[in-house]
């Protein structure tokens, strides 16, 4: 077993991205400015979905009720251009293009979307998107992590009517090659979340997962389509659960000593610092 572990995380460390920041944004539709009517946000940033009913476990179809953990979250005290879900103006997806993440391959998704809870009020609904490590070409990259695996994520908005922070709740984690069915790398939830959050803060070398503990912080700026993002990260414990139970990969993803998850959870503040000239004037 520890040689299997081994191995693992030596293919893991070889795979592990860099920062990349990709070339010519995809232009998506803008959605309607209603959603941020009524927005109220605690000083966390985001309500958290216990308190209401809803869970920080997705639900993943035919497994029988298992799910994902929403491992990282961008916080509702962001810039509110950060907050919209476009690519255009600043927004989300160039955030996440700067970060090293584009939308699936050729636009299209495989596979029945997976629910989530974030009690707002909403209830469980599907996933709003899934972007995935673009190995630093957005627009055929995500092909590749596809094909070869690497960090993706699902993200859901919490801005219904009982908890209307404009939070986004992402379940982030490193899947294996298509060959071997997209299973969760080992310790592939936790690694997936400190590899985003070292590209969304710039970091020189990957976050020791082992060594991150509740109050651990990393910042940084990173830079796309001439918009220059400054993140601060802090993680929290208490929020999620460092238990295997209804955890989907399970079996995969821990074992040996390690946890599947480790319980905490990765709360982005994302500020523009920067923008284009025709967008600043």
């Amino acid at each position: 077993m520890a040689t299997s572990t081994t191995s693992s995380l030596f293919v893991l460390l070889l795979c592990a991205p860099a920062l990349s920041f990709a070339l010519d944004p995809h232009q998506v539709r803008t959605p309607s400015p209603l959603w941020r009517r009524g927005r109220s946000v605690p000083a966390a940033g985001f309500y958290n979905p216990h308190d209401s009913g809803g869970t920080m476990l997705t639900v993943a179809p035919n497994t029988g009720g298992l799910g994902e953990p929403l491992n990282v979250i961008v916080s509702g005290n962001s810039d509110e251009a950060v907050l919209a879900d476009v690519e255009d103006n600043g927004g989300f997806r160039n955030y996440f293009l700067a970060v090293g993440f584009a939308s699936e391959c050729l636009g299209q998704h495989a596979g029945d979307a997976q629910t989530a809870n974030l009690g707002d009020g909403h209830g469980t609904k599907n996933e709003t998107a899934e972007l995935r490590w673009d190995y630093g070409d957005p627009s055929l990259g995500t092909c590749q992590e596809t094909i070869k695996g690497g960090n993706h994520f699902r993200y859901w908005i919490q801005d219904g009517p009982n908890a209307n922070s404009g939070a986004f709740f992402l379940a982030t984690s490193y899947e294996l090659p298509i060959q071997r069915g997209h299973d969760i790398a080992f310790n592939g939830y936790n690694f997936g979340r400190d590899w985003l959050v070292g590209n969304a803060t710039a970091q020189s070398s990957l976050i020791p997962t082992g060594n991150v503990t509740n109050g651990t912080t990393y910042s940084g700026s990173i830079s796309y389509g001439g918009y220059t993002y400054h993140t601060d990260a802090l993680y929290l414990s208490g929020i999620a659960s460092n238990s295997t139970t209804g955890l989907n990969h399970a079996s995969s993803v821990g074992g040996d000593g390690v946890e599947a998850v480790d319980g905490l959870v990765a709360v982005l503040t994302i500020k523009v610092t920067a923008k284009p000239t025709a967008a600043a004037a």
